[in-house]
């Protein structure tokens, strides 16, 4: 079984740019995101993906 970073991976084509989706996929819950993110990051630290462009948004609440 794959995960969501792989299958992002064999999805994207070579050259182009591809970006996470997150509205109405599984990647909506931050923890399954987060993770893909990690795996990303690792494959990028690999050779495998250029991550040419993050962007993080903080939702939590400041107490």
């Amino acid at each position: 079984m794959r995960t969501l970073a792989q299958s992002a991976y064999l999805e994207s084509e070579f050259g182009t740019l591809s970006e996470l989706p997150s509205v109405g996929t599984p990647l909506e819950n931050p923890y399954v995101y987060d993770a893909s993110v990690r795996e990303l990051k690792e494959m990028a630290s690999q050779g495998l993906v250029k991550i040419v462009e993050e962007q993080r948004c903080d939702n939590g609440s400041e107490d």
